[in-house]
């Protein structure tokens, strides 16, 4: 068995492309009309209560016990990217995390919760560059050894 992807309920599926598409730069490669899939693998689909069969007023758009997570090797260009759309609701400001990771959290139309971050790898090049040593690194950024070893060996690589 294999996991294949994330299906989210939509009820404007226009809007919710846009929204994938202007935010994240995801384009259809699946397309059935009332369900599509994006390049990341998530999947939109409209009418999900009559396929799934659950009553519409049991549908719960903003449950907040889940989030779609995205990283981003520039957040700074995703921010100002995401100023360009004021009526993108802001779960809050961005921000910079205990593990030193810059992230925000916003909702998209239908109310679904996504954090943006910066990937582990651009906070631990961050650290490397200020000098911090793999072991100083590993440490500030909540990460295994081994794990800021191995990013440590690529940045070494990209100098």
């Amino acid at each position: 068995m294999r996991y294949c992807n994330t299906l989210i309920a939509v009820k404007d599926m226009e809007r919710s492309l846009q929204f994938y598409k202007n935010l994240f730069n995801q384009e259809i490669v699946v397309d059935l009309g009332w369900c599509k899939t994006l390049t990341c693998g998530l999947t939109l689909q409209e009418h999900f209560d009559e396929v799934a069969g659950f009553q519409p007023d049991t549908m719960k758009y903003r449950s907040n016990t889940m989030e779609l997570y995205f990283e981003t090797e520039d957040f700074e260009e995703f921010i100002s990217l995401l100023r360009k759309y004021p009526d993108v609701e802001l779960l809050h400001e961005p921000k910079t995390f205990p593990w030193l990771q810059r992230g925000v959290r916003i909702f998209d139309p239908n109310g679904h919760l996504i954090e943006i971050s910066e990937s582990m790898y651009s906070v631990a090049q961050r650290q490397f560059k200020q000098g911090k040593s793999v072991e100083e690194t590993a440490e500030l950024i909540m990460h295994p050894l081994n794990v800021v070893q191995e990013w440590y060996k690529e940045y070494q690589s990209h100098r």
